[in-house]
């Protein structure tokens, strides 16, 4: 009988130690974004792996006191995923794309804390917080201009005022944007 509870406890902490690294990894490409890419007259598509991000941090100076922040910062992320689709003409992106898309990545552990429409230019921005007991474990952002549509999945530990640390890695340039939203709202 010890034994069998003690297999059941065992076999019960290594499904939820395999779920919660589930829960860690990136996305597969939606339908949404295949369309979005086979459309596209250009796509970037970034994905950093925990080990590419602790690869990267070598090449940091540690001697530099900025370099030594984000090397800290980017060696407790699990990863970062970020997908940029331009298109020729306006108008490929619309707003039920956008919606199919915040619908595919909103789910019951994603907070969002931004929502905004720009009813004259077509312009969305939408950021969500992934919160895991109460601490960040993430941030997704979605941009969708008329021509141009960026998703930016940041899978960690993370504080919103240490995005800005983030924007020399491709595609993320508009999280120091965030980053600096942040500070600002705070009186900072």
């Amino acid at each position: 009988m010890k034994m069998r509870v003690a297999a059941v406890l065992v076999l019960a902490w290594a499904a939820m130690t395999g779920m919660a690294r589930a829960q860690e990894k990136f996305p597969e490409a939606s339908v949404i974004e295949k369309d979005l890419a086979a459309r596209a007259s250009d796509v970037t598509e970034v994905t950093l792996s925990k080990q590419m991000l602790s690869f990267a941090a070598q090449f940091m100076d540690k001697d530099d006191k900025d370099d030594a922040q984000t090397r800290k910062l980017i060696e407790g992320l699990e990863g970062i995923y970020v997908r940029d689709y331009t298109f020729e003409k306006e108008g490929e992106v619309t707003p039920e794309i956008v919606e199919k898309l915040r619908a595919h990545y909103a789910t019951g552990e994603w907070t969002p804390m931004v929502h905004e429409r720009e009813t004259k230019t077509h312009e969305t921005s939408d950021v969500m917080m992934k919160m895991v007991n109460g601490e960040p474990r993430g941030i997704f952002v979605l941009t969708a201009e008329p021509k141009e549509l960026t998703i930016v999945l940041i899978l960690g530990p993370i504080r919103m005022e240490d995005l800005g640390k983030l924007h020399g890695i491709h595609g993320l340039g508009s999280l120091d944007v965030v980053s600096k939203g942040v500070k600002a709202s705070q009186g900072k």
